[in-house]
């Protein structure tokens, strides 16, 4: 079967199997929501899917980031419904498949929705791209299935399960995933902006291949990395090979969107690469930064500025922020972001943490942006990793409205492994939350901070890679551990304060 075929039997199974699922759960078949804020929430009124999660996963070898059975990767980070999205799948040895492709959410606490099935396609072994300059890995796969994304597909993280099919029943399938964004142009409360620069970042496929394993060290500049090859396991402090291939996002940001959506928040969801205009983000009220946001380009930085100076809310829901500066290139065929490229960092570290990196990490360790705790309120600090309590230090702060929570008092192990310190010196700005970081010998200290904006808006720093942690634990996610500290879940007191957060936000 060639891809066009592959593409219209695929459409032809979504719309049988969403009228099966509408009969099994008396939902109507989907259709365009009539009003704003009703799209994620009608969205969660059907059915989800027990079955979506990876069972059976081989990696390549004992501590392995590879599962070369099966595995790919899709064209673009992220796709406006309407439009199509490649997908390239290798099998090694060559295999059936089938690619099944469901959207991640809350839908009555099964986490995600069956939108469609592709295949069978007969899978081979695509070739293994030898590394280029800039310890590049580019693949040039063949592609094999183009999806074009029906208009009324809302707008999230879509997941492709990749399951081989066996000749005979005595014989195993293996299982990988395909991870890309459907996107959307409407008017929304809130964006999710997806870290999806920094799982590419940190993403080992095939081997060592990560912009931290370059020989000048692990913060060395002039490395580059491709969008065009399957996620390996993901490569810290988890081990974790059922979220192979979805980068980091059902490990780092799934939770805050199954939370948003078991709320009825109205969100939509886009990469990175969308946020290099303030159109992006000016077209909702809040924008939020999760999980592990490490890696921008110049132009994301220029964008939020812009953004918050328009009225924007922008919540820092994470950690090790905006501390990259990574430039967004084409790739080989000409598709645009689909490189990035680590040219420097971000201008926040103080003159003796820049010293101090430059020993202990890279002589190339050089300032070549602007200070990012002008958009965050605070920055990345070093040593870079640490486990804490998070700490109230102003309760009656409107933050922690409806929580209880006493000064002193602490949410433990919500600080990690990366997180953020040393207060921007903004008119106006309030540190709500503040403790050490246990790092080895060192103890630097965290801020979590809050700063008023000019349009009645406001910028809030969690100071933490872990503060979704603290929302919800859905299907398929994990909680963390770092530096003998870690989270421990849901915590009503987290989820308070970030209700109080986006309420403000939203205007709610």
């Amino acid at each position: 079967m060639n891809s066009r075929e592959a593409s219209r039997v695929g459409r032809r199974q979504f719309i049988q199997g969403t009228a099966a699922a509408a009969l099994l759960s008396g939902v109507a078949p989907a259709r365009a929501a009539s009003s704003r804020g009703s799209v994620i929430v009608e969205e969660n009124k059907r059915a989800g899917a027990i079955d979506w999660q990876l069972t059976r996963v081989r990696l390549d070898k004992a501590q392995g980031v590879r599962a070369p059975a099966v595995e790919g990767y899709a064209a673009k980070q992220s796709v406006l419904a309407g439009e199509s999205i490649d997908l390239f799948v290798s099998t090694t040895p060559a295999a059936r498949f089938k690619i099944e492709i469901f959207r991640t959410g809350y839908y009555g606490g099964r986490g995600a929705r069956l939108m469609t099935t592709l295949g069978p396609f007969e899978g081979e072994p695509q070739v293994v791209p030898t590394m280029g300059e800039r310890r590049l890995v580019e693949c040039r796969w063949n592609r094999t299935a183009s999806l074009r994304i029906p208009a009324d597909w809302p707008s999230g993280v879509y997941l492709g399960r990749l399951t081989t099919i066996p000749a005979s029943d005595d014989k195993p399938y293996w299982q990988n995933y395909i991870v890309f964004i459907v996107r959307d142009t409407r008017r929304a409360d809130v964006l999710l902006q997806c870290s999806d620069n920094t799982w590419q970042s940190y993403n080992k496929w095939p081997e060592n291949t990560s912009l931290y394993t370059a020989p000048a060290g692990a913060h060395a500049r002039n490395v580059a990395a491709s969008f065009d090859r399957p996620y390996g396991k993901y490569a810290q402090i988890y081990e974790n090979p059922q979220s192979i291939g979805s980068g980091e996002w059902l490990c780092f940001e799934f939770p805050l969107a199954y939370w948003l959506e078991q709320h009825g928040y109205d969100v939509t969801y886009c990469s990175n690469a969308d946020c290099v205009e303030a159109a992006q983000i000016t077209r909702c009220k809040t924008m939020l930064s999760v999980g592990h946001d490490e890696y921008w380009d110049l132009r994301q930085y220029e964008a939020v500025k812009q953004a918050i100076q328009s009225g924007v809310s922008v919540l820092w829901f994470s950690g090790n922020s905006c501390f990259g500066v990574s430039e967004f290139q084409p790739s080989s065929d000409g598709r645009p972001g689909r490189i990035i490229e680590r040219v420097g960092h971000y201008s926040g570290l103080s003159d003796e943490e820049v010293e101090n990196a430059r020993r202990v990490l890279t002589k190339e360790f050089k300032r070549v942006g602007p200070d990012e705790s002008l958009i965050i309120g605070a920055r990345t600090i070093i040593p870079f990793n640490g486990g804490a309590d998070w700490t109230c230090t102003k309760p009656d702060h409107w933050v922690f409205a409806g929580t209880g929570m006493k000064k002193g008092e602490s949410i433990p192990g919500l600080v990690g492994w990366e997180h953020h310190g040393a207060p921007a010196k903004i008119p106006g700005l309030e540190v709500v939350a503040e403790g050490l970081v246990f790092s080895g010998t060192q103890t630097p200290r965290y801020t979590a901070t809050v700063f008023p904006g000019p349009k009645n808006n406001f910028v809030f720093n969690a100071a933490t890679i872990f503060w979704v942690q603290g929302l919800s634990s859905p299907p398929g996610h994990m909680l963390p551990w770092s530096h003998s500290s870690r989270p421990h879940g849901p915590d009503p007191r987290v989820q308070q304060i970030t209700h109080n957060l986006i309420r403000r936000a939203i205007g709610r």
